[in-house]
């Protein structure tokens, strides 16, 4: 991510090392709506590939790579990267600082489940569209997608950050055979989760 965003959340994160209040994202456990979904889908990862998308201190990558997926996490701010391989010394997730506009050519169509979770609402809305095409590219033949944002309604006006996704921009990770296979509202209406699976051969990013 470019821009001021992207500032103020290493800010942000720089902040808190510093002893100022946490991150009002970071729950400071693996996110319970992604708990809940892993649950019900009596998740194993049996050794394929996970990515996590805008990571922060890396509980929910730690949660995949604990269920067996071989784990990848990245975050643009560098503070929160440095604080995830500290809180977690022993950890096998791979945590890399990226831009997720900008992402290594060698992950498009490589991860048999990549997690974006509240990633893409954190940028401004005109980059929110380009920002899905290129999360989109990350999963494998035959893999998945699982989106968790708040929602917004369609029209509605929003200063951000956050700028939470309507439906739309949700709908819009759906990328050729990359297909929506569940889109629910979730807490009393105010989250999305999505569900997209890969049906054939990854095209390049737009």
């Amino acid at each position: 991510m470019t821009g001021e965003p992207s500032e103020m959340f290493e800010s942000m994160y720089a902040s808190t090392e510093a002893g100022g209040a946490r991150p009002p994202w970071d729950y400071g456990a693996a996110r319970p709506q992604l708990v809940e979904w892993v649950e019900a889908q009596g998740l194993a990862g049996d050794g394929r590939e996970a990515l996590v998308v805008g990571c922060g201190y890396g509980a929910d990558a730690e949660l995949l790579q604990r269920l067996g997926f071989r784990t990848t996490a990245f975050d643009f701010a560098p503070t929160a990267i440095a604080v995830a391989r500290r809180k977690h010394p022993d950890t096998e997730v791979t945590y890399l600082v990226a831009d997720v506009l900008d992402l290594p050519r060698e992950w498009q169509g490589r991860f048999d489940l990549v997690v974006e979770s509240l990633t893409v609402q954190s940028m401004p809305p005109p980059q929110h569209a380009l920002a899905a095409r290129r999360i989109a590219t990350l999963v494998a033949p035959h893999g998945t997608l699982l989106v968790l944002a708040t929602t917004r309604e369609d029209g509605s006006e929003v200063t951000g950050p956050p700028w939470p996704l309507t439906r739309a921009e949700v709908e819009a990770f759906a990328d050729g055979d990359l297909v929506i296979r569940h889109l629910e509202r979730i807490e009393s209406g105010t989250w999305w989760r999505a569900e997209l699976s890969r049906t054939g051969a990854v095209t390049g990013p737009a």
